[in-house]
């Protein structure tokens, strides 16, 4: 009343405008935290940790093989480039879980369509890597077939789900017939290991999504029908079907690695003083199973396999309460997918399985291997989560109809 001006809080200073875009992405993060399964996270990060002190236990043996005249390696080389390729899984991994489940399924689907061509190019453009030609260079060499693994998974998935809205669909000779057409562009590279990861994930698919029993020992015949003329008249197999029964190269190479997985005992003669190591062939990637028990012992082997089982239970669990067919068929697939690998290449090492260019799942080195890994981890994670933001309404095609509607 006496001419003062009125106080004005922050009177002079410069107000900035809200930020709606950072407070999204932060409440997108804390959703994805309280949605995302933290367990089954914990267990693979811990499980990748593990994974990276086998490969710098490795790495001296394959370096040392690796080297000639002209080029020598450092003997911590492969466990260097190990550590990038974790890395950038690892990152992989935290974005592929952050998308909508939607999304993931639409992109896993994209993804299977440009790596089924990419397979398609491999008998054209592909170049050797000890006598198998599975990769291909576009830019940046890959196995598109590694990939290929967990988009096959969830698009299995979702052709099986439209059986919830029409049965009469043919769902079952659809995904045989992609499955079929699939296995001979493996067969091709070769890689029978891949192919049999393949024929077990639409095996379990098929028996979920409610396959009758009599169909079941249909397939099962021609399963064992389908072994018996591939050892006939497909070399390969029949390589190493007679290399796992005694005698060849593939067979000593199993048998140095099943006697270097026995050589250290329950405890392991102790990191870097493994001896058997230096003679494996692929000690940092198919065989690395049988470094660790050379020099951790067979009780860090045991811990490497509770590791393995506790994922794939975990996931299992995750799903019991679950009432949408595309995401238990999505989820289990690629659990059998994951579970399978590990499991093959162990007994591989055990000398319980035929030799097979198959890696240890997020512990061997490998750059297609370790992505494709931590991508099918991340579809993981993103497909099981519990948002209670998002609808799930574009998964309503995987709910059978009210009674009363029509089909």
């Amino acid at each position: 009343m006496n001419g003062a001006r009125p106080y004005v809080p922050n009177a002079g200073k410069r107000i900035e405008p809200p930020r709606p875009y950072a407070n999204d992405r932060k409440r997108q993060l804390l959703i994805w935290w309280r949605e995302i399964d933290r367990w089954l996270l914990a267990l693979v990060l811990g499980l990748m940790v593990l994974g990276s002190i086998a490969v710098m236990a490795a790495s001296p043996a394959s370096a040392n093989r690796l080297s000639t005249s002209d080029v020598t390696l450092d003997e911590l080389y492969f466990f260097m480039l190990h550590i990038r390729w974790q890395v950038l899984g690892v990152c992989v991994l935290i974005a592929t879980s952050l998308l909508p489940q939607e999304l993931a399924r639409r992109g896993a689907i994209l993804l299977g369509a440009a790596m089924l061509f990419a397979l398609l190019l491999v008998p054209f453009f592909g170049f050797e890597r000890n006598g198998a030609t599975r990769w291909i260079d576009l830019g940046i060499a890959f196995q598109p077939s590694e990939f290929l693994k967990p988009a096959f998974a969830v698009l299995l998935a979702w052709i099986l789900s439209w059986k919830v809205r029409d049965p009469s669909l043919p769902v079952i000779y659809v995904t045989g017939g992609l499955l079929g057409f699939i296995v001979i562009l493996l067969m091709l590279q070769p890689n029978l290991g891949a192919a049999i990861l393949f024929v077990g994930c639409w095996f379990v698919l098929v028996m979920l999504a409610g396959l009758p029993m009599k169909r079941i020992f249909t397939l099962t015949g021609a399963g064992v029908a389908a072994l018996v003329l591939a050892y006939i008249f497909y070399g390969n197999a029949r390589n190493r079907i007679d290399a796992f029964f005694g005698g060849g190269t593939a067979y000593d190479q199993v048998d140095l690695a099943s006697r270097t997985l026995m050589g250290g005992g329950w405890t392991g003669t102790g990191l870097g003083l493994g001896s058997n190591k230096m003679r494996l062939p692929e000690a940092h990637t198919d065989y690395i199973f049988s470094v660790i028990g050379e020099e951790f012992g067979l009780l860090a082997c045991g811990v490497f396999v509770v590791l393995y089982l506790a994922i794939i239970l975990r996931v299992l669990v995750r799903l019991v309460d679950e009432d949408r067919l595309f995401i238990i068929l999505a989820a289990s697939g690629l659990i059998a997918l994951f579970g399978g690998q590990a499991f093959i290449n162990i007994l591989m090492n055990l000398q319980l399985f035929p030799s097979k260019g198959m890696t240890l799942p997020l512990v061997s080195y490998g750059g297609s291997s370790t992505i494709a890994q931590c991508f099918t981890i991340g579809l993981l994670l993103a497909i099981t989560r519990r948002n209670p933001y998002l609808s799930r309404e574009p998964f309503a095609m995987d709910r059978k109809p009210a009674k009363g509607i029509r089909k």
